[in-house]
């Protein structure tokens, strides 16, 4: 099993920046692919961004250009900063680890709240 534990949600403002943390334990030999997902109230989960362990990253086009995504093999961490941040950034983050058996592990999930 994996257990992803985030970190770092809250309010900010329009145009402020939030950085959210994931770190992973249990089975982590059994990772591959990490990234973030966010779902808004009455919506599906959407993909974020996403990172493999060579560092290729994937970004939802709403998002490309102002929210990074990194990660820290040794550590086992993946982290999202965020800037620029909009009021339709509002949701529920929530951090996603892929095994190489094609199973998904999900976070508990962090909100994050753009709003003056």
């Amino acid at each position: 099993q994996v257990r992803l534990v985030e970190s770092g949600g809250g309010l900010v403002q329009p145009g402020g920046s939030l950085r959210l943390s994931c770190t992973a334990s249990g089975s982590i030999f059994k990772i591959s692919g990490m990234g973030w997902y966010r779902q808004a109230p009455g919506k599906q989960r959407d993909l974020v961004a996403t990172i493999t362990r060579l560092g290729n990253t994937n970004y939802a086009g709403s998002v490309k250009g102002r929210f990074t995504v990194s990660r820290d093999n040794a550590k086992n961490t993946v982290t999202l900063q965020m800037n620029s941040l909009k009021p339709e950034d509002t949701a529920v983050y929530y951090c996603h680890a892929g095994s190489w058996d094609r199973t998904d592990y999900w976070g508990q999930g962090t909100q994050v709240t753009v709003s003056s």
